[in-house]
């Protein structure tokens, strides 16, 4: 098969730069090819690694795995009514150009998601969120093929178990699904979230247009995140840690000036980013990996760091965090292989 090849760097294929090796490398441009290799090659889940735009990814040796990338393209309106249009989007599809599409039909909900690296198939495995947006409001259903026989299945919304970074297709049994596409269902009524503070204080008066919360958010996203083409990186590395009302209680009596957001189940949320400035990681380097100067929550290859150095790094963020506030902060980045 033509677009199964053997040994390819991924230095290109994953925002860190990281230049490691995939034993075998399956490109996918369409759902029908993939089918037709999981068939005829009888092989286990576990044996396969899949990948879209590699923007959340840190490889920190050579994969023996197989690794699939998406790279199935196509934006199609499927069914649309007086309020409502559903949008049927292939995996490999890029995120931001999907939102652009969105943006300049004037089709409400992905806006607040502006300038998030990746592809459309790795957003509900991920359940990206950002500005008070989450894309699990947006999805309609997740169209995926199983690993084990090769069979389509779709999943509605309320199947997915969306959660904060997290999804069905995280867990064990959801790893057997690779999404080849996703229905988005979209508003055409003008529906502008500016709850964020950062959007609120841009929009005081709670009103803008479609194309301005976008150019608003890509400008604040500018500001605060490095280029990946510059700086290699893979944005957001850690989650904000979620932690009960009574620790936190107990927490802000000693640091009274914690950020914090309401979460699900009267918990509360912190800024993981102001966790870790807080420790003294921001602009700090060591063997070629850092924290960004401007955003603590990313961590950058400033050199030519390998993976396990930037993933040492990063287990030095999380003791120092914990050792500190008491509080693990996850790694948001997938650890490869």
């Amino acid at each position: 098969m033509t677009n199964l090849f053997q040994k390819i760097s991924l230095k290109e294929y994953n925002t860190f730069g990281i230049d490691v090796e995939a034993l075998y490398s399956f490109f996918c441009y369409d759902e029908k090819d993939l089918i037709s290799f999981l068939r005829q090659n009888k092989i286990k889940k576990s044996d396969i690694c899949v990948i879209g735009g590699g923007s959340n990814i840190l490889p920190v040796k050579n994969i023996n795995d197989i690794l699939v990338l998406m790279r199935n393209k196509g934006i199609k309106i499927i069914e649309e009514n007086k309020n409502d249009v559903f949008v049927k989007v292939e995996a490999g599809e890029i995120w931001d150009d999907f939102v652009d599409w969105c943006v300049r039909k004037e089709f409400w909900g992905t806006e607040n998601l502006s300038s998030i690296p990746g592809t459309v198939g790795a957003a509900p495995v991920q359940n990206i969120g950002a500005y008070g947006a989450e894309v699990k409001n947006v999805i309609y259903k997740v169209n995926t093929v199983d690993t084990r026989n090769g069979k389509t299945e779709s999943f509605r919304n309320e199947q997915c178990d969306f959660g904060y970074r997290n999804s069905f297709f995280k867990s064990e049994e959801g790893k057997n699904f690779i999404v080849t596409s996703v229905i988005f269902k979209l508003s055409k009524n003008p529906e502008p979230d500016l709850s964020y503070g950062s959007l609120k204080n841009k929009f005081p008066d709670n009103k803008a247009k479609i194309e301005e919360i976008r150019k608003a958010v890509t400008e604040i996203r500018k500001s605060k995140l490095p280029d990946p083409k510059i700086l290699p990186n893979a944005g957001s590395f850690f989650k904000n840690p979620v932690i009960s009302e009574a620790k936190f209680t107990k927490l802000r009596k000693k640091f009274p000036g914690l950020v914090y957001y309401p979460a699900e189940d009267g918990k509360i949320k912190l800024a993981a980013g102001q966790l870790i400035d807080l420790c003294g990681w921001k602009g700090k380097q060591e063997n070629g990996a850092g924290v960004h100067d401007k955003q603590a929550l990313v961590i950058v290859n400033y050199g030519n760091a390998d993976g396990n150095t930037i993933l040492e790094f990063s287990k030095k963020i999380q003791q120092s965090v914990y050792d500190k506030f008491g509080v693990l902060i996850e790694r948001e980045v997938r650890v490869l292989p």
